[in-house]
Parts: structure tokens; sequence; C-alpha cells
């Protein structure tokens, strides 16, 4: 901590003390500001008052410390401390505390998602030096929201949010549903883009490559646990590093993800009118293209694999264990039916049909890397947010999954995109028009020439 925010905590602490002389009746809590989970650990209130446990209301408690500490700090003018204080709030205890990983496993990924981008407005309030009145009003909301979800956790988990190295710890039906939503929602994106690369290519004919993308998701899960192992490693595990790697690793995604729709656009005509299907073996799968597929199922897999371990890490300290992994059980059986179903089922669809469906599905997982990867970096303090359509679109799982937030650096570059889209299926559309009339043209020649 600079010397600048030693002081103000110095002054916070000096006024706590002051309050406690001038009010000897009234029972005072821990006023210390601690800048982290693992500082707050170390306190005397935190192993005598609270007994080593406590709730998360105790928790959002600490951080509404924080938040005081930032609002006072903006007050004097003191732009950097006020944002380093909401940043504390959010790395030092949202995500160390599991209270992240809990709301999203037992309130929903959609509100774990407002949560996260509302630590981002005040933030963004401060770094653009805005109004006391807009930063308090910001920072207000925060500790709203904050407060409303321990009342949900502390009311269904039984009030007892320690189990000793992380906030967390939860009633059996929670560390069951955390453990389960985890899974599925990490893992789906990764198993939904691999099943339907690889029903791309047993429809078309092309299992020859099915190696090359089986050894790139296997790949993605060595790399995940690689890299979890390294952000904890180098202290980057929660902490502003990590969003930034995920941030990045996804839009490198989008370029590769949108890259492959419209490959699998552009052959699906091609083949449709040119009867490249009869069985035939496409020479572009299996040399550049190749590659391009097997790079996909790598990305898609490591993007969530990592984020899913270190989400797993504090669960298995758990005291209910077999929650822990029958929620897991059950999420793999989840990913491994939705896998069957877009692998054996989807292929059973006409060829022009499925070639189309797969090159929407794989355009609409670019714009969901693309906002989700934005957001990622807006978490790791690259980017600001700023509010758009607040009142058209909602918080919500779906909308979570589509990576479609309110606010402008996500919607106007997805917008962009869609609008790139359009152009480039609209020149498809004509290219295969023109591919038609060049078929019948040619049907028509050799016709004549029969004759």
């Amino acid at each position: 901590m600079n010397l600048r925010r030693r002081l103000m905590t110095a002054f916070a602490v000096t006024v706590a003390m002051l309050s406690v002389l001038c009010l000897p009746s009234v029972a005072f809590a821990d006023e210390t500001v601690y800048e982290s989970w693992a500082d707050f650990k170390k306190s005397s209130y935190y192993s005598d008052d609270l007994g080593g446990k406590p709730t998360w209301n105790d928790i959002v408690a600490e951080m509404d410390k924080l938040l005081e500490a930032g609002k006072q700090a903006f007050a004097n003018g003191d732009m950097d401390a006020a944002y380093d204080y909401v940043n504390d709030a959010y790395y030092g205890w949202y995500e160390t505390t599991g209270f992240e990983r809990t709301a999203m496993g037992y309130i929903g990924n959609g509100r774990k998602s407002e949560v996260e981008l509302a630590f981002a407005a005040p933030k963004a309030v401060a770094k653009k030096s805005g109004s006391q009145a807009e930063y308090d009003a910001e920072v207000d909301e925060l500790s709203a929201m904050l407060h409303e979800d321990a009342d949900k956790l502390d009311g269904t988990t039984g009030g007892d949010s320690n189990e000793g190295e992380v906030g967390g710890g939860m009633g059996a039906m929670a560390t069951f549903l955390a453990s389960f939503s985890i899974l599925v929602r990490e893992g789906l994106e990764a198993i939904l883009v691999v099943g339907a690369i690889i029903a791309y290519l047993v429809k078309s004919g092309n299992k020859g490559s099915l190696k090359a993308v089986y050894i790139g998701a296997v790949l993605g899960i060595v790399c995940s646990f690689v890299s979890a192992w390294l952000l904890n490693l180098l202290k980057f595990a929660n902490a502003a590093p990590q969003e930034i790697i995920e941030g990045v690793t996804a839009l490198i995604a989008v370029v590769v993800l949108y890259y492959v729709s419209n490959w699998m656009l552009s052959k699906s005509e091609t083949e449709a009118w040119n009867a490249y299907i009869q069985g035939q073996v496409d020479s572009s799968v299996e040399t550049g293209s190749s590659f391009a597929l097997a790079f996909t199922a790598w990305l898609s897999v490591f993007r969530e694999g990592a984020e899913v371990i270190l989400f797993y890490q504090p669960l298995l300290a758990e005291e209910h264990m077999p929650m822990v992994w029958a929620g897991m059980g059950v999420a793999t059986l989840v990913l491994v039916a939705v896998y069957i179903a877009v692998r054996y089922f989807s292929v059973r669809l006409p060829l022009k049909p499925f070639f189309r469906i797969t090159s929407v599905f794989m355009f609409c997982m670019s714009i969901s890397f693309l906002g989700n990867g934005i957001k990622e970096l807006i978490e790791g303090n690259v980017l600001t947010s700023t509010p758009m359509l607040e009142n058209l679109i909602p918080y919500n799982d779906a909308l979570a999954i589509l990576g479609i937030y309110p606010i402008a650096e996500t919607l106007i570059p997805q917008l962009i995109l869609v609008a790139i889209t359009i152009a480039v299926y609209a020149w498809q559309v004509r290219k295969a028009a023109r591919l038609v009339e060049q078929s019948k043209a040619k049907a028509q020649t050799e016709g004549t020439a029969t004759e």
C-alpha cells in the first residue's frame, strides 16, 4: 500500500478511535480498513470476535470500509486512490473470498456479471475524473447489490462463509449447485464448439482431420492446468493479469471462430453447387484449414479450462466434498449429452442447412467471445465501461453466455461485427447465385454437345 493510502487509512482509524472515546457506551467492530481478505484473516477481530467464521454480510461490511475510503479519497481529489480502493474491494475481497464463485453458483452467472461491471462503474468515474455525485452513486449502488447478494447467500448457506482459506463455506445444496454450474457454464461453450467442428468434418467426409481436432482439445485441457498453476505461482490468480490473459485469449478466439464460420459457409455453398459432397476429401481441410480447426478446438477449451480449475480449487476445500463431486459428475453428464446431440444428431440434417446452421453457430460464438473478452479486459483495468441501453438489455444467464451486456465497449464492437457479417453473407449469396448460373450453363452446354 503506498504512503498516500497509508495516511488515509491512519486517518480513518483515528476518526474511529475518537468516535469510541466520545461514545464509550457503544460497542464498535474493528474499524481498520483491510486491503485484502488475506490481511483481514490475520486480525484479532477475525479470530477472536468472529471466531474465524464471518458471514457474507460480515465480508461485505469489510468491503464497505474500502468503498467508503474510496469516497473520501475522491472527495480529497485523489482519483488514483479512489480507483485503487474499489480495485482492492474487487480483487482483494470479491474474488478471493469466494463471493464471486458462490454468487455464480447459487444466484446466477448473469448476476455475477452485473456485479462485476458494477465494480467497474466507479473506477470508470474515477479514471475519467467525473463528479463526486457520480462516484458516490455508483459506489452506493455497488454496495447495495453486494448486501442484497450477501443476504441471499447467508439465508441459503446457513450464514457460514468461512472455510479456512477462503470465504464460501456453503450448505450441501449450495455446494452442489456451485460445482454443477461452474463446470456447465464454463464447459458448455467449449463442448459446443468442439462438437460442431467434429460434426462438420464428419458431414463433409473429412474424418482424417478429426485427430488434429481431438489433439487440440486435449492440449487445451493440459494447457489449462499449466496456466492455472502458473497463475497461482506468479500470484496472478484472482488478479488483473488473469483477467487480461482471459480477455486476450477470447479476442484471439473471435478471429479464429469468425474465420471458421465464414470458411464453413463458403465451403457449404461450393460443395452444394459443385458436387463436392460425393464422398471426396476436401484438400483445403487436409492442409491449412485442418490446423485452423485444431487451433479453434484448443482455444475454446483453453479459454474456459484455466478458469474452471481456479474456481474449483476453493470448492475442493469445502466440507461437503461429496456434493462437489456430485455436482461435477452431473455437469459432466450434461456436457457429454450436449456433445452427443451436436456430434451425432446434427449430421442427420440435410447438407446445406447443416453447414449454414454450423456457420451461424460459430458466428454466435464469436459474438459471445467478443463480448466476454472485452468484459474481461474491463475487469482487468485495461478498458473502462460506459453504460448503454440499460433499460433494454437485462442481466441474465442467457445474455451472459452470449456476451451481451448493456455497455458500449462490448455492444458497439458486436454491432460492427454483425454489420460486417451481413455484408459478407450478402457477398456469399451473390457468389452462390453465380455458381448456380455457371452450373446450369455448363449443364446446358454439355447437353447440347451430347445431342
